[in-house]
């Protein structure tokens, strides 16, 4: 029988937090580990699914792909033993599995996560409620690993649409039009798609410009997310000022 023992999630959120503030992913890594033993002595389900949902983007961003699918699994195992695969929260959840299970390269696996959580938003949310924003680019990228490349462009707009509506959230915005360009070129090759990544790319250095003077740590994590993509079509100046942008932000914290 569960015992209702629950313990305070706050001081792991807290400190969790602090760790990925300074970009600290092994530490706050075991620090999750050490929490989620905590959570399943006392049968605290509902602290156990969000502690794993924290460490599947943990080891995905560490590149750990057997131990975040051994995490996706025992999440969506106490979603079922929860009973509440109809719920919001689940749907972050499908989310969040089905991202892990793209980012190794696992679309086919990914797309029924996604179609489930859809349903479930559609089912219970606004249509501009932010999390489309993040179902939509995550979903997106799936597609496009999956040549559905029309589908893909159709939830990327929508996903512009959403976060578009939301305060201070150029970033996101800024990762969809990478996404874009990443999708255009996948489609059409990279010279034939030449304009419509330069046009991308240049409303995403307008979006990111926009919070320049930004310190929180999600800014920064974008900054560093998107430098990559930058560097990759020649805009080396660029690419190293997001770097610089991260590091300083990092550094403060």
């Amino acid at each position: 029988m569960e015992r209702n023992n629950n313990i305070s999630s706050t001081e792991f959120l807290n400190k969790l937090d602090n760790l990925l503030q300074k970009n600290d992913y092994e530490k706050a890594k075991q620090h999750a580990l050490y929490w989620l033993s905590e959570y399943r002595s006392t049968g605290d389900l509902r602290n156990e699914l969000l502690t794993n949902n924290e460490l599947i983007g943990l080891c995905r961003k560490l590149g750990d792909e057997a131990e975040t699918i051994s995490h996706v699994k025992s999440a969506l195992d106490l979603i079922k033993k929860m009973k509440i695969e109809n719920n919001t929260g689940a749907a972050t959840t499908y989310i969040n599995c089905a991202t892990a299970y793209k980012a190794f390269g696992k679309a086919d696996k990914s797309l029924p996560l996604f179609e489930r959580a859809k349903e479930i938003y559609e089912n219970n949310l606004s249509p501009d409620d932010y999390r489309f924003g993040g179902l939509f680019n995550n979903m997106a990228l799936a597609l496009v690993d999956l040549q559905r490349y029309q589908d893909a462009d159709e939830l990327y707009n929508k996903a512009l649409h959403v976060v578009g509506k939301i305060k201070n959230n150029e970033p996101e915005q800024a990762i969809t039009h990478l996404n874009m360009a990443t999708a255009a070129e996948t489609q059409y090759g990279i010279e034939d798609a030449h304009t419509i990544i330069e046009n991308h790319l240049k409303k995403a250095m307008e979006l990111l410009d926009t919070g320049k003077e930004r310190t929180d740590g999600n800014y920064a994590f974008v900054c560093e997310k998107c430098a990559p993509s930058f560097g990759y079509y020649g805009y080396f100046y660029y690419e190293n000022e997001l770097n610089e942008r991260a590091r300083r932000i990092y550094e403060r914290a």
